[in-house]
């Protein structure tokens, strides 16, 4: 897993969850935090960089990087755990049959399932020596396009395209052809990842002749360990939420906690929580399959989009919070006091205040900290004391609210949750 942070932190502690690869982290200008109102609202400055103080997982191994390049504009900090590997097959010798079989014998009908897959198919064929030859014999192809990606990838070769799936699902396409005479036809059928078996057996029960192109194959990631690790953020509270942008990495994700007997526990942070972000319906689908039961979804199947509305998800759970009397903001791992620049939280940090705040003006035993924050109830009483401490540095004049309470354990002075009219992210450029 790789982490990569925007945002840095003001001690040398650093929240990183440093598996492999390389650590990334730069450390932004501060600007003071200006906040007004005192028990109806806190009213943080609008930043552009909406998802400041945010950790969020991402699960994609192809294009991992632009994903995280937009959230990190954002401000959010990164943890890649992917669950998905994605092998090209542009040497295999059944896209070689396919390419020559279909220039011997051009198609009435291609089907582009995706945009990776047209692109890597000629590109195959160009190395192949069989570009032209291709192109020359798809000239009247009609062409079907699973979605605008698809979509986008025959308008660039230069390919008519006939129709395109309104929902973005291979059932669609079946649907389509279904109110078609396909008898007889020649289909190709440009293979996504899970080789799509389904489809070409359905097209071949409407008569048609399918000619398969395997393109790539999806499987398991060689090192599943970073997808483990996402999960235990997703478990201990140090990751707000999980980007998936196919369906099988949603699979590949519940596979792999499945073994480790984490399903039950995942599934209740997704519910409680920890967002879990799907480009699309059918990654959304494949989610419910596996008892997430309301997925965050984009209106439109785009990377950019589903950024957005994670943005909007999670600045709805910012917190704004009136601790010793002091108004605070609470955004993910960035905390800002009034008349005082934001700081960010260590996952220690992060994980006493939450469980502070879970209880309100209540007297927390050091027992049952020690076990929810460090996960022993027998762990060193000495480490509580010192992460209170700094804790308290961190929170400036709300850190009075922080109370220790002799032989018992410690209580926050917090009234409840303040009210704000809009979902504004803290002001951290």
């Amino acid at each position: 897993m790789r982490y990569l942070s925007s945002g840095g932190n003001t001690e040398p502690e650093k929240r990183a969850l440093h598996i492999q690869g390389d650590l990334r982290e730069t450390e932004p200008k501060r600007s003071r935090a200006t906040v007004t109102g005192m028990v109806d609202t806190v009213d943080i400055a609008v930043a552009a960089r909406s998802l400041d103080g945010f950790v969020i997982g991402v699960t994609a191994d192809r294009r991992w990087e632009e994903q995280a390049e937009l959230l990190e504009r954002r401000g959010a900090r990164v943890v890649h755990g992917p669950t998905i590997r994605t092998i090209a097959l542009v040497a295999d010798d059944g896209i070689r049959m396919a390419t020559q079989e279909l220039v011997r014998s051009p198609p009435d009908w291609l089907v582009a399932i995706t945009g990776i897959g047209i692109r890597g198919w000629l590109s195959a064929a160009e190395s192949m020596g069989q570009h032209d030859a291709l192109m020359t014999a798809l000239a009247d192809t009609r062409v079907v396009a699973r979605g605008p990606k698809a979509a986008g990838a025959v308008a660039a070769a230069g390919l008519d395209l006939t129709w395109m799936a309104p929902g973005e699902r291979l059932i669609d396409v079946v649907e389509f052809f279904a109110d078609q005479d396909v008898r007889g036809a020649r289909i190709a059928v440009q293979l996504h990842g899970d080789d799509g078996e389904d489809l070409t057996q359905r097209l071949r029960l409407l008569g048609a002749d399918v000619i398969s192109i395997p393109v790539y194959r999806w499987t398991l990631p060689v090192d599943e360990l970073p997808a483990r690790r996402l999960a235990d953020g997703v478990l201990d509270g140090s990751i707000d939420a999980v980007t998936f942008t196919s369906a099988p990495a949603v699979r590949n994700f519940f596979v792999i906690i499945e073994r480790h007997g984490l399903t039950d526990a995942v599934l209740d942070k997704f519910e409680s929580g920890v967002a879990m972000v799907c480009v699309g319906p059918v990654c959304s689908e494949e989610a419910r399959s596996w008892g997430v039961k309301e997925p965050v979804e984009p209106g439109r199947a785009r990377l950019g989009s589903m950024i957005r509305v994670l943005s909007d998800t999670l600045l709805l759970r910012r917190r704004d919070l009136l601790i010793a009397g002091v108004p605070v903001a609470l955004q993910g791992i960035a905390l800002c006091v009034e008349g005082a620049a934001p700081v960010y939280l260590s996952d220690r940090e992060r994980a006493l205040l939450e469980a502070l705040l879970e209880r309100p003006g209540q007297v927390i035993a050091r027992s049952s900290l020690l076990r929810q924050v460090w996960g022993n109830a027998n762990a060193d009483p000495h480490t509580l004391e010192v992460t209170v401490a700094r804790l308290r540095r961190r929170m400036g004049r709300a850190g009075a609210g922080i109370r220790a309470v002799p032989r018992r354990g410690y209580v926050l002075d917090v009234l409840p949750e303040l009210p704000h009219e809009s979902s504004q992210p803290l002001s951290m450029p």
